[in-house]
């Protein structure tokens, strides 16, 4: 079968006006672009890098949804309330509520529209600080991120969706105090104004731009960063230049488990402990509930004092989460035939690794970790050869805060006003999450706000 490459859209074909302009091309945006045209308007993206699809190609564990079919299908019953509790104690009960609620209640039609689209995530993992396993990921195990932004590539190149990359937006034009358009620049044609009924930024975080890391949150500066070169917070400065307000700015998500060894800084995902692996210091011993919140796996790492942290895990975690052999390619697993051999070519003590794997692999088939607590996540031992480590280090992932919005994605000034055609969605914006974000919220967050976003600029754009 052919490779699928997305055709961008050639900029000569650049009309003067929208009905709606989407933002940056990561999966919150694509959602929306796509929801908005199906409900009868004319979209176009625009996106200023040359790579497409945002931090969104980079998530690799699942999308978070509750009482879905697919969770039904694998035995798993679940509630709104228990995914809202999970991720308001996640949150350290600082997330916007309001957003909270909206969020866990459209969970389920998130994946049903997924589902429409030809984009199945009919598989299951588990996530840190999740009760139960509501990351749905691809039926073959892949990583959630390419699947999706593949998956809805495809759907704008159906529907003859127009994304214009290379393509920056310099500012928002606001007529009468409402938006009417944008300012864009672009290699090939220069500076140039486009008329929009309603806009939405759906552009990232902002974990790449150091001067905004220092004025907000200066202690994680000396941290490298999972995200992609794009992610420098230009949306939220086109928000606040217009009237909207910002929200949680300092909190920052430093994922726990990311390899740096090498020149890049590779995200290793939650599903690699999500689908059994463990977390052992030097001297080979666990030293936390690896399925804990990503904060406090974080502190946990960090008070080693020991340079990171090393994850164990076999060949038939390996096969259940299918990632791995995109680590290993890249040369970031060691491998042993035995956990002597593996302890000796990650530089951990031998006889420790091999009572902690024998005492987790009791604790596993008891079903309850007496030792730390660990009670998701426990499909499997660690048994088959050959055995696996991961070297890892805490990296800035995630930022929390960004663009305030209501339940309606509407963009809100600082008297909590809406601003008039305006909306935003994605990691761009702020307080859903709270203190720390659960892993899989993200990409749940991206496709269930990105429908609502272009759902209400349908709503104001038709006058409906």
């Amino acid at each position: 079968m052919a490779k699928f490459i997305f055709p961008k859209a050639n900029i000569a074909d650049l009309q003067d006006s929208y009905d709606f302009v989407v933002i940056g091309s990561g999966a919150a945006g694509m959602t929306a672009a796509i929801q908005a045209q199906e409900l009868g308007l004319k979209v176009a993206i625009f996106e200023k890098l040359e790579a497409l699809g945002g931090n969104s190609n980079r998530a690799s564990s699942g999308m978070n949804a509750v009482e879905t079919f697919v969770q039904l299908d694998h035995g798993v019953i679940d509630s709104q309330e228990s995914f809202y509790e999970d991720t308001l104690k996640g949150g350290g009960g600082a997330n916007d509520k309001e957003l909270l609620q909206y969020f866990v209640t459209h969970s389920e039609s998130a994946v049903d529209w997924l589902y429409n689209h030809n984009i199945n995530l009919t598989d299951l993992t588990s996530t840190g600080g999740m009760t139960q396993k509501r990351a749905h990921r691809p039926g073959d195990k892949s990583a959630v991120g390419g699947y999706l932004v593949k998956g809805l590539q495809k759907q704008l190149a159906f529907k003859q969706i127009p994304l214009f990359a290379g393509t920056e937006v310099l500012e928002l034009v606001k007529t009468a105090d409402k938006i009417t358009g944008l300012k864009i620049k672009h290699a090939e044609i220069g500076e140039r104004t486009v008329n929009a009924k309603a806009v939405l930024i759906a552009a990232g975080g902002f974990a790449q731009n150091k001067e905004m890391l220092a004025e907000y949150a200066p202690e994680v500066l000396d941290l490298k960063t999972t995200n992609h070169p794009g992610a420098t917070g230009d949306g939220m400065k086109l928000a606040t230049a217009v009237g909207g307000t910002l929200v949680d700015m300092s909190k920052i998500q430093i994922h726990p488990t990311a390899q740096q060894d090498t020149d890049h800084v590779y995200l290793i995902g939650e599903g690699v402990r999500g689908e059994g692996a463990i977390l052992v210091n030097r001297a080979g011993q666990r030293f936390v509930n690896e399925m804990t919140t990503r904060d406090k796996a974080t502190a946990a790492i960090n008070d080693l004092h020991e340079d990171g942290a090393t994850l164990i895990l076999d060949q038939g975690i390996r096969d259940a989460f299918p990632a791995i052999n995109f680590y290993h390619a890249m040369g970031l697993v060691m491998e042993g035939a035995t956990l002597a051999e593996l302890a000796e070519t990650a530089n951990l003590d031998a006889d420790n690794l091999a009572a902690t794997v024998a005492k987790w692999n009791e604790f596993q088939a008891a079903g309850e970790d007496t030792e730390f607590g660990r009670n998701t996540a426990m499909d499997r031992g660690i048994a088959t050869a050959p055995f696996y480590a991961i070297h890892i280090k805490p990296a800035i992932h995630y930022t929390m805060g960004g663009i305030k919005i209501n339940t309606l994605t509407e963009v809100v000034t600082e008297a909590g006003e809406p601003v008039i055609g305006l909306y935003a969605a994605g990691e761009v914006t702020g307080g859903l999450h709270g203190n720390n974000r659960i892993g899989g919220n993200s990409i749940a967050e991206t496709v269930v706000f990105g429908r609502q976003a272009g759902k209400q600029a349908a709503k104001y754009v038709l006058g409906l």
